[in-house]
């Protein structure tokens, strides 16, 4: 993969969830506060010694969700493979109040950073093919 997402809250890393109670627990948890999303990124350009790599960092913050809500998201069934249990990108956009950083980070590619990562990357290889010509 070219970028994982994770979401942390309170120190506590919160990936995929496992089951339907687990990701009504992780909302629960959400519902009302900010959360961190973190997402790493790695380029590897051909011929390269090592990757290069930036992990971005966004802050979510949700709404106050109520029980029923949560149910409601849930039985859509779009939190099952998305880390902290939502997505940003559809119906989870409703969930959240803000967003401070970059919207991209909490899609899981952080378009941004990709492009900087790529625009250094590439400029070394090609000075590097330059100057051995």
């Amino acid at each position: 993969d070219l970028a994982d997402t994770i979401v942390v809250r309170d120190d506590e890393i919160l990936e995929k969830p496992r089951d339907a109670a687990h990701t009504k627990a992780m909302l629960r948890s959400l519902a009302g506060r900010d959360h961190k999303v973190m997402t790493g990124i790695a380029v590897c350009i051909a011929g390269a010694k090592d990757p290069a790599v930036s992990c971005e960092q966004s802050v979510v913050t949700f709404a106050d969700l109520s029980d029923e809500e949560i149910e409601a998201y849930v039985a859509t069934g779009e939190p099952f493979d998305k880390a902290g249990g939502y997505g940003i990108q559809s119906m989870g956009s409703l969930l959240a109040t803000n967003i401070a950083g970059d919207f991209h980070t909490v899609v899981g590619l952080p378009l941004a950073a990709l492009a900087r990562l790529l625009s250094v990357e590439l400029a070394k290889h090609f000075d590097a093919e330059a100057a051995a010509a």
